[in-house]
């Protein structure tokens, strides 16, 4: 049996100008399948040799092989680029001459041309290719990671509370709750996170923030040179409201008043009534 979206062992049973004809190995009924010259990196097989080909439908929906390695395979959750849409859903591309459809009614959520988003590939009723974002159901939870270890994640969803949801290694739920971050998130992007904790499910409570020291050196030389590039004053101190420092300094107010108090030890900083100047 030939197995669409993945790899097959085939038999090279002929040659014709323009590439070679391959047959399954163990089932003498199934149709010869063309691997076209363009999808031989080596320029040539032999006859009767067996190869590892990845099998497809092309545009004209035949069944077809290849020797260069897609970007995806079936059954699996990959990184991919939107490169067009129409009106029956978007394509994707998977770096092979056909590229893959993916429903409107599996967009679970906005596409955006030109923009890399996560995609879970499967074979659909016609037996073509296809792709949905609605990508949790394939995820996993682990408990693999330490409370403190960095890992890289994908948005994948946001929560009706303004949780984001994430993909770690493009393998295990993880999410970020909504005060753990202060700039826009958006679907599709790439995040250096921390694991903040472990539910008792297994899925990752991440941040995309550093660690409390570091964030809060950080945050110090941020109100530093803010205080240097407005000659010496900001109408912010520890008074001002959490919506306010959150919009210009992108951060907490606990966060930003520990800032301030490391400043104003170091005797750089002072407050008044109406905001704060340097000394």
């Amino acid at each position: 049996m030939i197995n669409i979206g993945e790899y097959n062992k085939l038999k090279v049973v002929r040659k014709a100008d323009f590439g070679y004809f391959l047959s399954s190995i163990d089932d003498r009924n199934d149709d010869e399948i063309l691997i076209h010259n363009n999808n031989i990196p080596s320029g040539e097989l032999s006859i009767d040799s067996i190869v590892d080909v990845f099998v497809y439908r092309d545009s004209e929906d035949r069944l077809t092989a290849t020797l260069k390695e897609p970007l995806a395979k079936a059954f699996e959750i990959a990184y991919l680029k939107v490169v067009s849409k129409t009106p029956i859903g978007d394509f994707i591309d998977i770096g092979l001459d056909r590229d893959i459809l993916v429903p409107k009614k599996e967009q679970t959520i906005r596409l955006e041309e030109n923009k890399k988003y996560l995609f879970y590939i499967y074979v659909d009723k016609t037996k073509r290719l296809a792709a949905t974002t609605d990508i949790d159901r394939y995820l996993e939870n682990t408990t693999e990671y330490k409370v403190g270890d960095e890992v890289p994640g994908i948005a994948y969803g946001i929560q009706s509370n303004g949780s984001i949801m994430v993909a770690v290694y493009n393998m295990y739920r993880g999410v970020i709750l909504r005060n753990e971050y202060f700039t826009n998130i958006n679907m599709g992007d790439e995040l250096t996170l921390r694991v903040k904790k472990h539910y008792e499910d297994g899925k990752m409570s991440l941040t995309p923030r550093k660690m409390p020291k570091e964030e809060r050196l950080e945050l110090e030389d941020i109100i530093h040179e803010y205080l240097k590039s407005n000659n010496g004053f900001m109408p912010y101190n520890d008074k001002t409201s959490p919506d306010i420092i959150r919009q210009v300094f992108h951060t907490s107010k606990k966060y930003f008043k520990n800032a301030l108090g490391g400043l104003m030890k170091q005797g750089l900083i002072k407050q008044t009534e109406d905001g704060t100047r340097l000394i």
